[in-house]
């Protein structure tokens, strides 16, 4: 299997760095091109606390304020995450790699299905946080997610989940769509 159009799904965690490092290596082997996302949601590394609602009924005086800074802080985590999409981005330019990026705000596992579905991917490749027990039960994992809804092949980057070593696990899974 030839993969000619990679979209490379990313976070500000140590782990998106592995995870570029192995797309752009997939890339240069099979000559293919790479769509860098990555997607702002709430519950991503370094997501800024989102003021609710109820909050601002309590503090009348605080709202616009609570809201000012929490926009600050947005603005910020947007363009902290634009940084690293410019900087994997020039990257793999340099080692001679097309490619080019996007940062959408939402829900990361259908906008990683999503923009997979119209961008053409042969291949997702994506980190998994290694969320274990009830963590992963309420929350449920992007990369679950994307195994069970992807339209095309999906390789996961596992962090082992023991902080002690660096060491990187590595899993491919492929999924048959069945539409």
């Amino acid at each position: 299997m030839m993969f000619k159009k990679i979209l490379v799904a990313l976070d500000r965690s140590e782990i998106g760095q592995q995870v570029f490092k192995e797309a752009l290596g997939l890339a240069k082997l099979t000559q293919g091109s790479l769509m860098l996302l990555h997607v702002l949601s709430p519950e991503g590394e370094g997501s800024p606390y989102v003021p609710t609602l109820s909050n601002f009924d309590y503090y009348p005086g605080l709202s616009s304020q609570s809201f000012e800074l929490y926009q600050k802080q947005w603005d910020t985590f947007k363009n902290l995450g634009i940084q690293m999409l410019q900087s994997f981005c020039a990257q793999a330019n340099t080692a001679g790699v097309t490619t080019e990026f996007t940062q959408n705000i939402g829900n990361p596992g259908r906008i990683i299905c999503d923009l997979a579905h119209s961008y053409g991917a042969d291949l997702i490749v994506m980190g998994r946080r290694g969320r274990s027990g009830l963590m992963e039960l309420f929350l449920g994992s992007v990369s679950n997610y994307v195994l069970h809804h992807a339209t095309c092949s999906v390789h996961i980057v596992n962090l082992s989940v023991t902080p002690k070593t660096n060491e990187v696990v590595k899993e491919t899974t492929s999924t048959l769509s069945i539409n």
